[in-house]
Protein backbone atom coordinates (compact mmCIF):
# COMPACT_ATOMS: atom_id res chain seq x y z
CA UNK A 1 0.00 0.00 0.00
CA UNK A 2 1.71 3.25 -1.12
CA UNK A 3 1.89 6.12 1.28
CA UNK A 4 2.37 9.94 1.33
CA UNK A 5 5.81 10.98 3.18
CA UNK A 6 3.85 12.78 5.50
CA UNK A 7 1.69 9.77 6.47
CA UNK A 8 4.55 7.73 7.08
CA UNK A 9 6.42 10.21 9.21
CA UNK A 10 2.36 10.17 11.25
CA UNK A 11 2.94 6.70 11.44
CA UNK A 12 6.86 6.56 12.27
CA UNK A 13 5.59 9.50 15.56
CA UNK A 14 2.66 7.18 16.23
CA UNK A 15 4.71 3.84 16.89
CA UNK A 16 7.57 6.02 18.70
CA UNK A 17 4.92 7.09 21.19
CA UNK A 18 3.69 3.13 21.36
CA UNK A 19 7.11 1.89 21.48
CA UNK A 20 7.93 4.47 24.44
CA UNK A 21 4.59 3.70 26.39
CA UNK A 22 5.65 -0.15 26.16
CA UNK A 23 9.41 -0.05 27.10
CA UNK A 24 10.93 -3.08 27.63
CA UNK A 25 14.75 -4.17 29.15
CA UNK A 26 17.68 -5.52 28.15
CA UNK A 27 16.87 -8.83 26.14
CA UNK A 28 13.16 -8.93 27.36
CA UNK A 29 12.16 -7.07 24.13
CA UNK A 30 9.38 -9.65 23.10
CA UNK A 31 6.51 -7.03 22.68
CA UNK A 32 8.66 -4.41 20.56
CA UNK A 33 10.03 -7.38 18.55
CA UNK A 34 6.83 -8.43 17.39
CA UNK A 35 5.48 -4.87 17.12
CA UNK A 36 8.31 -4.00 14.28
CA UNK A 37 7.99 -7.53 12.99
CA UNK A 38 4.20 -6.69 12.37
CA UNK A 39 4.87 -3.54 10.53
CA UNK A 40 7.50 -4.86 8.67
CA UNK A 41 4.93 -7.69 7.58
CA UNK A 42 2.28 -4.92 6.68
CA UNK A 43 4.82 -3.49 4.15
CA UNK A 44 5.85 -6.26 2.34
CA UNK A 45 9.34 -6.77 3.37
CA UNK A 46 11.34 -9.66 4.16
CA UNK A 47 12.66 -10.12 7.29
CA UNK A 48 13.90 -12.74 9.60
CA UNK A 49 14.83 -12.99 13.49
CA UNK A 50 18.10 -12.34 14.52
CA UNK A 51 19.76 -12.72 18.16
CA UNK A 52 16.07 -13.93 19.24
CA UNK A 53 14.25 -10.68 20.07
CA UNK A 54 16.56 -8.82 16.89
CA UNK A 55 15.45 -8.87 13.61
CA UNK A 56 17.38 -8.15 10.19
CA UNK A 57 15.27 -7.05 7.05
CA UNK A 58 16.23 -6.60 3.31
CA UNK A 59 15.53 -5.03 0.57
CA UNK A 60 16.82 -4.91 -3.04
CA UNK A 61 18.82 -7.80 -2.68
CA UNK A 62 19.65 -7.67 -6.53
CA UNK A 63 20.63 -4.10 -6.78
CA UNK A 64 24.00 -3.79 -7.99
CA UNK A 65 25.48 -1.35 -5.46
CA UNK A 66 27.48 -2.36 -1.71
CA UNK A 67 25.48 -3.58 0.64
CA UNK A 68 24.27 -1.11 2.80
CA UNK A 69 22.64 -1.51 6.26
CA UNK A 70 21.34 0.62 8.78
CA UNK A 71 21.21 0.01 12.24
CA UNK A 72 18.42 0.77 15.66
CA UNK A 73 18.76 -0.63 19.13
CA UNK A 74 15.35 -1.14 20.69
CA UNK A 75 16.00 -2.00 24.60
CA UNK A 76 14.89 0.57 27.27
CA UNK A 77 16.31 1.27 30.97
CA UNK A 78 15.30 0.47 34.64
CA UNK A 79 14.59 4.21 35.23
CA UNK A 80 11.37 6.03 36.47
CA UNK A 81 10.06 8.39 34.32
CA UNK A 82 9.74 11.79 34.89
CA UNK A 83 9.48 13.87 31.78
CA UNK A 84 5.86 14.98 31.70
CA UNK A 85 4.90 13.92 28.59
CA UNK A 86 1.53 12.74 28.37
CA UNK A 87 2.59 9.07 26.28
CA UNK A 88 4.55 8.43 29.39
CA UNK A 89 5.94 4.95 30.19
CA UNK A 90 3.10 2.88 31.39
CA UNK A 91 5.70 -0.05 33.03
CA UNK A 92 6.75 0.53 36.34
CA UNK A 93 10.46 1.72 36.86
CA UNK A 94 11.24 1.33 33.26
CA UNK A 95 11.55 4.16 30.37
CA UNK A 96 12.90 5.14 27.49
CA UNK A 97 15.29 7.64 28.82
CA UNK A 98 17.90 7.10 25.54
CA UNK A 99 15.69 7.42 22.67
CA UNK A 100 15.95 4.15 21.69
CA UNK A 101 12.55 4.20 20.64
CA UNK A 102 13.30 6.97 18.27
CA UNK A 103 15.91 4.99 16.68
CA UNK A 104 13.46 2.17 16.08
CA UNK A 105 10.77 4.60 14.95
CA UNK A 106 13.26 6.00 12.57
CA UNK A 107 14.57 2.94 11.31
CA UNK A 108 10.51 2.00 10.42
CA UNK A 109 10.10 5.29 8.67
CA UNK A 110 13.22 4.01 6.65
CA UNK A 111 11.75 0.79 6.01
CA UNK A 112 8.53 1.98 4.61
CA UNK A 113 10.19 4.98 2.32
CA UNK A 114 12.62 2.38 1.14
CA UNK A 115 9.78 0.21 0.38
CA UNK A 116 7.60 2.64 -2.08
CA UNK A 117 11.04 3.20 -3.80
CA UNK A 118 12.64 -0.06 -3.86
CA UNK A 119 13.00 -0.30 -7.53
CA UNK A 120 15.08 2.70 -7.78
CA UNK A 121 16.94 1.52 -4.66
CA UNK A 122 21.09 1.88 -5.93
CA UNK A 123 22.08 -0.80 -3.01
CA UNK A 124 20.85 -3.69 -1.44
CA UNK A 125 19.39 -2.35 2.23
CA UNK A 126 19.73 -3.86 5.13
CA UNK A 127 17.93 -3.11 8.00
CA UNK A 128 18.82 -4.07 11.95
CA UNK A 129 16.99 -3.54 14.44
CA UNK A 130 19.31 -4.76 17.59
CA UNK A 131 18.20 -5.99 21.37
CA UNK A 132 20.03 -5.20 24.06
CA UNK A 133 22.25 -2.04 23.63
CA UNK A 134 22.37 -0.90 27.27
CA UNK A 135 25.10 -3.53 28.65
CA UNK A 136 23.81 -6.99 27.02
CA UNK A 137 26.38 -6.68 23.92
CA UNK A 138 23.49 -7.49 21.71
CA UNK A 139 25.32 -6.44 18.70
CA UNK A 140 27.92 -9.39 19.18
CA UNK A 141 24.91 -11.70 19.52
CA UNK A 142 23.34 -10.19 16.39
CA UNK A 143 26.74 -10.42 14.65
CA UNK A 144 27.11 -14.38 15.57
CA UNK A 145 23.90 -15.19 14.52
CA UNK A 146 25.09 -13.73 10.58
CA UNK A 147 23.23 -10.61 10.71
CA UNK A 148 26.35 -8.82 8.94
CA UNK A 149 26.41 -11.62 6.59
CA UNK A 150 26.80 -9.86 3.03
CA UNK A 151 26.81 -6.87 4.13
CA UNK A 152 29.66 -4.45 2.86
CA UNK A 153 28.66 -1.04 4.76
CA UNK A 154 26.97 -0.41 8.09
CA UNK A 155 25.74 2.55 9.55
CA UNK A 156 24.22 3.76 13.16
CA UNK A 157 22.97 7.09 14.84
CA UNK A 158 22.07 8.24 18.09
CA UNK A 159 20.16 10.65 19.60
CA UNK A 160 22.35 13.39 21.43
CA UNK A 161 20.83 15.97 23.64
CA UNK A 162 23.93 18.01 23.88
CA UNK A 163 24.12 19.07 20.61
CA UNK A 164 21.33 21.09 19.07
CA UNK A 165 18.84 20.33 16.20
CA UNK A 166 20.60 20.99 13.23
CA UNK A 167 23.81 20.06 14.24
CA UNK A 168 25.23 16.29 13.76
CA UNK A 169 28.81 14.81 14.02
CA UNK A 170 30.64 11.86 12.28
CA UNK A 171 34.16 12.23 12.74
CA UNK A 172 37.10 10.24 11.24
CA UNK A 173 38.16 7.57 14.09
CA UNK A 174 37.41 7.00 17.96
CA UNK A 175 32.98 8.71 18.29
CA UNK A 176 32.42 7.17 21.84
CA UNK A 177 34.73 5.57 24.09
CA UNK A 178 35.03 1.76 25.42
CA UNK A 179 34.01 1.42 28.87
CA UNK A 180 34.34 -1.23 31.71
CA UNK A 181 34.44 -1.93 35.23
CA UNK A 182 36.25 -2.72 38.14
CA UNK A 183 35.09 -4.09 41.30
CA UNK A 184 37.12 -4.62 44.76
CA UNK A 185 37.22 -5.96 47.62
CA UNK A 186 39.45 -4.88 50.87
CA UNK A 187 39.17 -7.71 53.62
CA UNK A 188 40.46 -6.47 56.81
CA UNK A 189 40.06 -7.23 60.63
CA UNK A 190 36.98 -5.46 61.88
CA UNK A 191 36.70 -4.04 65.75
CA UNK A 192 35.63 -1.75 67.85
CA UNK A 193 35.45 1.87 66.83
CA UNK A 194 37.19 2.77 69.75
CA UNK A 195 40.47 0.48 69.58
CA UNK A 196 41.38 1.20 65.90
CA UNK A 197 44.70 -0.08 66.45
CA UNK A 198 43.67 -3.63 67.16
CA UNK A 199 41.56 -3.66 63.60
CA UNK A 200 43.07 -3.31 60.35
CA UNK A 201 40.54 -1.31 59.15
CA UNK A 202 39.41 -1.36 55.25
CA UNK A 203 37.12 1.85 55.14
CA UNK A 204 40.30 3.77 55.60
CA UNK A 205 42.08 1.84 52.94
CA UNK A 206 39.10 2.06 50.43
CA UNK A 207 38.73 6.02 51.27
CA UNK A 208 43.10 5.61 50.28
CA UNK A 209 42.55 2.86 47.47
CA UNK A 210 39.72 5.84 45.86
CA UNK A 211 42.28 8.83 45.99
CA UNK A 212 44.77 7.13 44.67
CA UNK A 213 42.42 5.73 41.55
CA UNK A 214 41.46 8.57 40.86
CA UNK A 215 44.95 9.70 39.94
CA UNK A 216 45.75 6.70 37.45
CA UNK A 217 44.58 9.67 34.52
CA UNK A 218 46.54 12.21 35.93
CA UNK A 219 49.79 11.16 36.66
CA UNK A 220 50.52 7.50 35.11
CA UNK A 221 48.89 7.78 31.64
CA UNK A 222 49.71 10.20 28.74
CA UNK A 223 47.40 13.11 28.54
CA UNK A 224 46.90 11.74 24.82
CA UNK A 225 45.62 8.80 26.47
CA UNK A 226 42.19 9.97 26.85
CA UNK A 227 40.55 8.27 29.39
CA UNK A 228 38.62 8.27 32.68
CA UNK A 229 38.75 6.05 35.91
CA UNK A 230 35.58 6.99 37.99
CA UNK A 231 35.05 4.89 41.84
CA UNK A 232 31.46 5.22 41.73
CA UNK A 233 31.01 3.02 45.09
CA UNK A 234 31.80 2.49 48.13
CA UNK A 235 30.12 -0.50 50.20
CA UNK A 236 31.29 -0.25 53.86
CA UNK A 237 27.84 -1.08 55.58
CA UNK A 238 28.37 -1.30 59.32
CA UNK A 239 27.62 0.23 62.97
CA UNK A 240 28.53 3.53 64.14
CA UNK A 241 30.44 1.83 66.66
CA UNK A 242 31.77 -0.72 64.91
CA UNK A 243 34.93 -1.03 61.93
CA UNK A 244 33.90 -3.62 59.59
CA UNK A 245 35.55 -6.91 58.10
CA UNK A 246 34.99 -5.96 54.73
CA UNK A 247 34.52 -2.96 52.09
CA UNK A 248 33.56 -2.86 48.67
CA UNK A 249 34.58 -0.92 45.73
CA UNK A 250 33.11 -0.30 42.14
CA UNK A 251 33.85 2.16 39.16
CA UNK A 252 34.09 2.43 35.64
CA UNK A 253 36.92 3.02 33.15
CA UNK A 254 36.44 5.20 30.08
CA UNK A 255 39.02 4.86 26.84
CA UNK A 256 39.35 6.41 23.31
CA UNK A 257 41.59 3.47 22.49
CA UNK A 258 41.71 -0.24 22.62
CA UNK A 259 45.71 -0.03 23.46
CA UNK A 260 44.67 1.78 27.08
CA UNK A 261 42.23 -1.13 28.15
CA UNK A 262 45.51 -3.44 29.16
CA UNK A 263 47.57 -0.49 31.12
CA UNK A 264 44.48 1.01 32.75
CA UNK A 265 43.60 -2.14 33.97
CA UNK A 266 46.86 -3.66 35.53
CA UNK A 267 47.45 -0.02 37.01
CA UNK A 268 44.28 -0.65 39.03
CA UNK A 269 45.15 -3.78 40.20
CA UNK A 270 48.72 -2.13 41.13
CA UNK A 271 47.63 0.71 43.01
CA UNK A 272 45.25 -1.36 44.96
CA UNK A 273 47.27 -4.18 45.74
CA UNK A 274 50.14 -2.00 46.73
CA UNK A 275 47.82 0.47 48.68
CA UNK A 276 46.03 -2.19 50.41
CA UNK A 277 49.03 -3.72 51.77
CA UNK A 278 50.07 -0.76 53.39
CA UNK A 279 46.88 -0.01 55.26
CA UNK A 280 47.19 -3.75 56.36
CA UNK A 281 44.40 -5.49 54.60
CA UNK A 282 43.72 -7.86 52.08
CA UNK A 283 42.44 -6.35 47.85
CA UNK A 284 40.93 -8.73 45.67
CA UNK A 285 40.18 -6.81 42.37
CA UNK A 286 37.96 -8.13 39.24
CA UNK A 287 38.40 -6.23 36.07
CA UNK A 288 35.57 -6.72 33.59
CA UNK A 289 35.73 -5.54 29.86
CA UNK A 290 32.21 -4.11 28.82
CA UNK A 291 32.39 -2.44 24.72
CA UNK A 292 35.47 -1.37 23.12
CA UNK A 293 35.73 2.14 21.41
CA UNK A 294 33.35 3.17 18.29
CA UNK A 295 35.90 3.60 15.81
CA UNK A 296 34.76 5.15 12.63
CA UNK A 297 36.18 4.52 9.31
CA UNK A 298 37.43 6.59 7.42
CA UNK A 299 35.49 5.94 3.82
CA UNK A 300 31.64 5.84 5.64
CA UNK A 301 32.09 8.51 8.11
CA UNK A 302 33.24 11.02 4.71
CA UNK A 303 29.93 9.07 3.20
CA UNK A 304 27.97 10.07 6.28
CA UNK A 305 28.86 13.63 6.83
CA UNK A 306 28.38 14.39 3.15
CA UNK A 307 24.70 12.92 3.49
CA UNK A 308 24.12 15.01 6.81
CA UNK A 309 25.37 18.08 5.64
CA UNK A 310 22.94 17.95 2.32
CA UNK A 311 20.58 17.85 4.91
CA UNK A 312 21.70 20.26 7.43
CA UNK A 313 24.39 22.49 5.94
CA UNK A 314 27.92 22.46 5.35
CA UNK A 315 28.83 24.21 8.89
CA UNK A 316 26.49 21.54 10.28
CA UNK A 317 29.62 18.97 11.54
CA UNK A 318 31.13 21.34 12.88
CA UNK A 319 30.84 21.57 17.03
CA UNK A 320 32.83 22.31 20.24
CA UNK A 321 31.95 19.68 21.59
CA UNK A 322 34.71 17.22 22.79
CA UNK A 323 35.23 14.20 20.40
CA UNK A 324 35.22 11.21 21.45
CA UNK A 325 32.57 11.08 23.69
CA UNK A 326 33.41 9.46 27.27
CA UNK A 327 30.04 7.38 26.64
CA UNK A 328 30.17 3.97 24.95
CA UNK A 329 28.23 2.17 22.61
CA UNK A 330 28.04 -1.39 21.37
CA UNK A 331 27.96 -0.45 18.02
CA UNK A 332 31.75 -0.83 18.00
CA UNK A 333 31.31 -4.61 17.92
CA UNK A 334 30.00 -3.96 14.38
CA UNK A 335 32.79 -1.40 13.32
CA UNK A 336 35.35 -4.37 14.46
CA UNK A 337 33.81 -6.28 12.05
CA UNK A 338 33.25 -4.50 9.12
CA UNK A 339 33.38 -0.44 7.62
CA UNK A 340 30.98 1.43 8.37
CA UNK A 341 30.25 5.02 10.45
CA UNK A 342 28.22 5.82 13.57
CA UNK A 343 26.59 9.78 14.23
CA UNK A 344 25.31 11.87 16.83
CA UNK A 345 22.62 14.00 15.43
CA UNK A 346 21.48 17.16 17.66
CA UNK A 347 18.03 17.57 19.26
CA UNK A 348 17.79 20.21 21.50
CA UNK A 349 16.26 23.63 20.49
CA UNK A 350 15.24 27.33 22.85
CA UNK A 351 11.95 28.10 22.42
CA UNK A 352 10.55 31.09 24.77
CA UNK A 353 9.81 28.43 27.69
CA UNK A 354 13.34 27.36 27.49
CA UNK A 355 15.69 24.75 26.01
CA UNK A 356 13.20 21.42 25.13
CA UNK A 357 14.68 18.06 24.33
CA UNK A 358 18.16 19.06 26.32
CA UNK A 359 17.89 16.62 29.31
CA UNK A 360 20.68 14.00 29.18
CA UNK A 361 20.40 10.51 27.97
CA UNK A 362 19.55 8.26 30.81
CA UNK A 363 18.32 11.04 32.56
CA UNK A 364 14.57 10.57 34.14
CA UNK A 365 13.53 13.92 32.41
CA UNK A 366 14.73 12.78 29.56
CA UNK A 367 12.22 13.54 26.18
CA UNK A 368 13.03 12.41 22.51
CA UNK A 369 12.35 15.08 19.74
CA UNK A 370 10.19 14.09 17.13
CA UNK A 371 11.33 16.10 14.65
CA UNK A 372 14.54 14.19 14.19
CA UNK A 373 12.80 11.41 12.58
CA UNK A 374 12.15 13.31 9.48
CA UNK A 375 15.84 14.50 8.94
CA UNK A 376 17.46 11.18 9.77
CA UNK A 377 15.86 9.68 7.14
CA UNK A 378 16.42 11.81 4.59
CA UNK A 379 19.97 11.38 5.70
CA UNK A 380 19.69 7.57 5.34
CA UNK A 381 18.23 7.68 1.99
CA UNK A 382 21.06 9.36 0.58
CA UNK A 383 23.09 6.80 1.65
CA UNK A 384 20.56 4.32 0.41
CA UNK A 385 20.32 6.06 -2.78
CA UNK A 386 17.09 6.40 -2.69
CA UNK A 387 14.98 9.44 -3.55
CA UNK A 388 15.17 11.77 -1.16
CA UNK A 389 11.44 12.53 0.21
CA UNK A 390 10.26 16.55 0.23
Amino acid sequence: MTKSWQAILEKAIISRHWLHQHPELTWEEIQTADYIRAQLTELDIAWRACAQFGTVATLAPKAAGPHIAFRADMDALPITEASGVDYCSTESGKMHACGHDGHTATLLAAAAWFKQNESLLSHPISLLFQPAEEGGHGAKKMIEDGALNGIDYLYGWHNWPALPFGKALCPDGPVMSGNGTFHITLKGKGGHASQPEVAHDPVLAAAAVTMNLQQIVSRRLPPQANAVVSVTSINAISNVTVIPDKVKLEGSIRLSQPQWRAPINQLIEEITEATAKSYGVVAEVENRARYEATINHAVPAADYRAALQAEFGEEATSSELLMPLMASEDFSYYLNAIPGAFALVGMAEDSEKGQHFSAPCHSPEYVFNDRVIKKVVKVFSRLAGAPVPN
